[in-house]
C-alpha cells in the first residue's frame, strides 16, 4: 500500500509512541499529537489522509476535536479509547467518526482497521468523473461533493458512500446488512445501531436543507430506501 500521512492524538506519550511505531513499520508517516488542542492545529494546516483519536484529551477533547474538523474536512477518523461504552460508540458515530478501537487494542487490528479506512477513501478518489442526479439531489463522486437544492452538503465518507449506494439504486431497498456490507466492506455482525446512527445522521443534514421533503425512506421489516422526490 502506498504511503499516508496519519496524525495520531493521544496524551499518553507511550501508547502515542506505540500507535507511531505500529503504522511507520508499515510504511506510513506519522505525526504525534498530544492533546485535542494541538491536534486542531496541525489538522488545520495540513491535510492528513486519517486520524487516529483518543477522546479523553487535555484542552480539546476528542468530541469537540471531531466537531470541529467534519466542518470542513472529510478524512476519515478512527477513534482509539477505552471510554467506549455503547453511548459513547453512537455519540461519536454521530459526531462524524467513522470507526473505533476499544483500548487495550491488538497491534493487527489497527493496522488492519487503518488499511480498510484508507482502501475506502483512495477509491473514492480514484474514481472516473461520474455525477449521480436525483430530484434536487447531485452527488459528485470525482469531487467527492454532494449539494441538495444547489447547497453543498457537509458529509462524512460513510454518509457520502451511503447517499451514493441510494441514489446509484433509487428504486431498491437496502437491509441494514446490505448498507454496512457495501459500506463498510466487512461482514455484517448484527450491529444495526452503526447504519442507523449514519442514516440519521444523513437525514437530519439533508432535512436541515429542506425540512419539508424526507429524502431517505424506512422501509419497514426491510431498511432504507430514496424516496421519490
Amino acid at each position: 500500500m502506498d504511503s499516508a500521512n496519519i496524525l495520531i492524538v493521544e496524551d499518553d506519550a507511550d501508547i502515542n509512541r506505540l500507535l507511531c511505531a505500529i503504522l511507520e513499520g508499515a510504511g506510513y508517516a506519522c505525526r504525534a499529537a498530544f492533546s485535542g488542542s494541538e491536534a486542531l492545529l496541525w489538522a488545520e494546516k495540513y491535510d492528513y489522509d486519517l486520524v487516529l483519536l483518543d477522546l479523553m484529551l487535555p484542552g480539546v477533547t476528542g468530541e469537540e476535536f471531531i466537531a470541529r474538523i467534519r466542518r470542513g474536512k472529510t478524512m476519515p477518523i478512527i477513534v482509539v479509547s477505552a471510554k467506549l461504552g455503547i453511548s459513547d460508540r453512537v455519540n461519536v458515530l454521530k459526531l462524524g467518526a467513522d470507526d473505533f478501537i476499544p483500548k487495550p487494542f491488538d497491534n493487527a487490528e489497527v493496522l488492519a482497521r487503518v488499511e480498510a479506512q484508507l482502501r475506502r477513501s483512495r477509491q473514492f478518489a480514484t474514481l472516473h468523473s461520474d455525477v449521480l442526479t436525483v430530484g434536487s439531489l447531485t452527488l459528485d463522486r470525482d469531487s467527492h461533493t454532494a449539494a441538495l437544492n444547489g447547497e453543498e452538503l457537509t458529509l462524512t465518507g460513510r454518509e457520502f458512500d451511503i447517499l451514493a449506494l441510494l441514489m446509484e439504486n433509487p428504486r431498491r431497498a437496502f437491509s441494514r446488512a446490505q448498507i454496512y456490507e457495501a459500506v463498510w466492506g466487512e461482514d455484517f455482525l448484527g450491529d444495526e445501531n452503526t447504519v442507523n446512527v449514519h442514516v440519521s445522521n444523513l437525514r437530519a443534514k439533508l432535512a436541515k436543507v429542506d425540512p419539508e421533503t424526507a429524502y431517505i425512506k424506512t422501509v419497514w421489516g426491510i431498511g432504507f430506501k430514496l424516496a421519490e422526490v
